[in-house]
């Protein structure tokens, strides 16, 4: 590893060109996919000609806004979906996610989350945890049902039978990360067997969170037969260009449904303006299966060099991957937040500032995060989120280039090693 312009200790860089070379075949396969999934982006853009007047966007209502009505259509085309909407106005994953919750569940119906308990923002907007008199789905009497995973953490497709046959479920839910857990992330091809279970026994919506997961396989849940998935922009599919929005893409039907949670009945989709946002959602998007392809080589470095370090990662440098979070199970508060400090001066926006754990809405624990993105709460971008309770672990994701995301990868175990926290790693005197 040549580096001119940063003091890395001597071992540290040996120990990087290891780990390179054992990220070889990963890379090589993450470079397929991306080859992949970027001819199809391409081939939807030049399908639906666009054209640089649909760039400018839309003020007051918004009516006939040909730029943002093709942004659906790239949408729905590229994730084998009937219909889509992709705007800037859902404020984040969790806002998209509970507008479709809310279009598609009503007083009196169940919602079955067959992937244990949902990621921590989620589950107010459900009303757990007794999360009750701010309008969540139980304040409404929507029903919340829960089948965990198996003890290997896979999907237990035989409970999940099981809860179909006992209840009435009108919608079925599937988180494809993992989350703060250390479980495996979902492949779209076991999200395709989930779907089938279902569909054999009950006529329930199956809806994916699918943040984290676009573009890192060459097809997306739609394509096993998934009614609706939704995420972010500032994740995967903003290609770390779009500043802020969200999606859903899925059945024509429910996408009219979300339309008319996302404004209000009758108008629906037919309005609201762009302001000139498509642009940034248009060129994020296309810079989508890259910007990906970069961020999983980020990952696949980061798990192969701490597993020379002797930590448990998970997924390990050489296990497939179906979305672009890497867990590293650090073992106690003070390698999570050296971890954490260390990254953040890897990062090109704030990189002086030093992060330290603390209350943080949504979350019911302490968390510290490393953030230095030039969109606020980016994660396509390089960052990593440690709650300080057990496991232990940091979660890290992003990278808009690997050349810079193993630069801060870098910086997190230089930061270690300067602390005395890599104990059995041989440093250089």
């Amino acid at each position: 590893m040549e580096s001119s312009f940063f003091d890395f200790d001597p071992a540290l860089t040996k120990a990087a060109d290891n780990a390179l070379a054992k990220c070889k075949p990963a890379f090589d396969a993450i470079d397929s996919v991306t080859e992949h999934n970027q001819q199809k982006v391409l081939r939807s853009f030049i399908r639906h000609r666009v054209s640089e007047t649909q760039l400018w966007g839309s003020t007051g209502y918004g009516y006939g806004d040909n730029g943002r009505e093709t942004a659906d259509a790239i949408v729905a085309d590229c994730f084998g979906a009937q219909d889509a909407l992709i705007r800037y106005s859902f404020t984040c994953g969790t806002h998209a996610l509970g507008i479709a919750l809310f279009a598609m569940l009503r007083p009196g119906d169940t919602m079955l989350c067959i992937t244990g308990r949902p990621y921590d923002t989620i589950c107010p907007v459900i009303g757990m945890d007794g999360a009750n008199g701010q309008g969540s789905l139980a304040d409404y009497g929507v029903t919340y049902k829960q089948v965990d995973l198996d003890e290997n953490g896979h999907l237990d497709l035989a409970a999940v039978k099981k809860a179909l046959t006992e209840n009435s479920v009108k919608l079925v839910y599937l988180q494809r990360s993992r989350g703060y857990t250390l479980r495996d992330s979902l492949s779209v091809a076991a999200i395709g067997e989930a779907v089938s279970v279902v569909k054999e026994n009950s006529d329930a919506i199956v809806m994916v969170d699918n943040c984290y997961g676009e573009f890192v396989e060459k097809t997306e849940p739609t394509a096993v037969g998934a009614d609706l998935i939704v995420g972010s922009l500032i994740k995967n599919p903003g290609g770390g260009i779009a500043k802020c929005g969200g999606y859903m893409a899925g059945r024509k039907d429910l996408i009219e449904l979300c339309s008319y949670r996302m404004t209000t009945p009758s108008l629906g989709r037919e309005v609201g303006a762009t302001l000139g946002s498509t642009r940034e959602i248009l060129m994020g998007f296309f810079h989508a299966p890259h910007v990906v392809g970069e961020a999983l080589k980020t990952a696949v470095f980061a798990s192969a060099l701490f597993e020379g370090f002797g930590f448990e990662t998970t997924p390990k440098s050489d296990d497939a991957r179906h979305d672009i979070i890497q867990a590293i199970r650090l073992g106690n508060s003070e390698n999570l937040i050296a971890f954490c400090q260390g990254l953040q001066k890897g990062s090109p926006i704030d990189s002086y500032v030093t992060p330290e754990p603390w209350d943080m809405p949504g979350y019911p624990c302490q968390v510290i995060m490393a953030a230095g993105a030039f969109t606020s709460g980016s994660s396509i971008e390089l960052s990593a989120d440690a709650p300080l309770r057990e496991p232990f672990a940091v979660w890290m994701q992003g990278g808009l280039n690997f050349h810079s995301g193993k630069i801060g990868i870098l910086l997190a175990a230089q930061e270690m090693l300067r602390r005395g926290l890599l104990p059995d790693f041989p440093k250089n005197d």
